[in-house]
């Protein structure tokens, strides 16, 4: 597919939701990037990841300890990908760029590679959020259809059933099939991916060493075959269902959009901004452990709009957000709990499956 263009508004409304958030930080004579709120949390997720990694694989714990450690460490896991790795990787984690590498580094560590991710998410998802052939975050195919435009098979009308099951395969696919699939292939999705360096070449073949060494050599060597699959299995399902999750509540809605392209001009209907509001949902932005847990990503919406800012400043900016909308009379999706917008993304993969 032609990478298409956005439409120019003569009143451009993100000029004026850019000029309002800027002002206010202005005025308050704040940092856009974190703070030591976000810092603190970051040194509790790393102490803990660090802590339950070494008493699980060198102290090898009861079995009912060990289950719950297992868990633990998925949450983990999810939790520095949310908050210090996602942040990082945007640039907002520091007002410094080595303290933002390393936090995006984190994700390496993880199991993941950061340069991957940097293509895939903050160069292709955040510029074209769910059009279809683009944005590899809505390309399940075929085990899953994420938009009208997307053919449609038998088993789909299965798909809310059998989700909780994909989504928790993520992690799993992740590490060890789709970070290799996009080098070898050069491109994520239709799109061709972005030239590597000597360095980012070493950096990939490194870490993905280190993570064999982290999750499968070592933990085997040190407590047998059985019980580190056990174990696992029961971590990555976990992490992966949760990573899923999150990321699929933000774009796959009932109430999200999934526009195309013009196909004689290549535009888009809307003006970047307004497209990222069309295509992008809140949710329990007033729960603040859902918040603390997720990094600010239930409030996507924020995040889309002004990816450059920590998600420590979004309740803050969501005011500012909100009332723009209202007053230019674009929708601002929200949904208060965790469990409607759930229930709004089984909805919409029943629609999917139907349509």
């Amino acid at each position: 597919m032609v990478t298409p263009k956005f439409s120019n508004s003569a009143q451009s409304f993100h000029a004026e939701l850019k000029k309002r958030i800027n002002n206010y930080f202005e005025e308050r004579g704040k940092s856009t990037t974190g703070n030591m709120t976000l810092y603190t949390k970051a040194i509790i997720l790393l102490i803990a990841f660090v802590f339950v990694y070494v008493h699980l694989v060198f102290f090898t714990p009861v079995i009912w300890l060990a289950v719950l450690e297992c868990v633990a460490l998925g949450g983990i896991v999810a939790a520095i990908g949310f908050n210090v790795m996602h942040d990082g990787a945007h640039g907002s984690f520091s007002k410094y760029k080595w303290i933002n590498r390393l936090a995006a580094l984190s994700l390496n560590i993880l199991g993941g590679n950061h340069f991957m991710w940097n293509v895939k998410h903050n160069v292709i998802h955040h510029a074209y959020t769910n059009v279809d052939g683009i944005d590899d975050d809505i390309n399940i195919q075929p085990w899953m259809r994420m938009s009208t435009t997307q053919k449609k098979y038998s088993f789909h009308k299965y798909q809310h059933l059998y989700f909780w099951l994909l989504y928790s395969l993520l992690y799993i696919l992740w590490i060890f099939l789709l970070d290799y699939t996009k080098y070898f292939r050069s491109k994520i999705g239709s799109m061709p991916l972005k030239k590597m360096k000597v360095a980012d070449h070493i950096t990939f073949w490194s870490f993905k060493v280190v993570n064999l060494a982290l999750y499968v050599g070592i933990p085997i060597y040190m407590v047998g075959f059985q019980t580190w699959l056990v174990g696992f299995l029961i971590f990555s399902t976990l992490a992966g269902f949760i990573i899923s999750i999150v990321f699929q509540l933000a774009h796959t809605v009932e109430h999200t959009a999934f526009p195309m392209p013009d196909a004689e001009t290549g535009r888009l209907e809307d003006e970047w901004a307004v497209h990222q509001l069309k295509t992008t949902a809140n949710f329990a932005t007033n729960n603040k452990v859902v918040n603390w847990l997720v990094g600010g990503l239930n409030f996507q919406v924020e995040h889309h709009l002004f990816p450059k800012i920590s998600h420590v400043h979004y309740p803050a900016i969501s005011k500012i957000i909100r009332n723009t909308c209202i007053e230019y009379g674009i929708p601002y999706i929200e949904y208060p709990k965790t469990r409607y917008a759930i229930a709004s993304h089984v909805s919409f993969l029943k629609q999917m499956g139907r349509a």
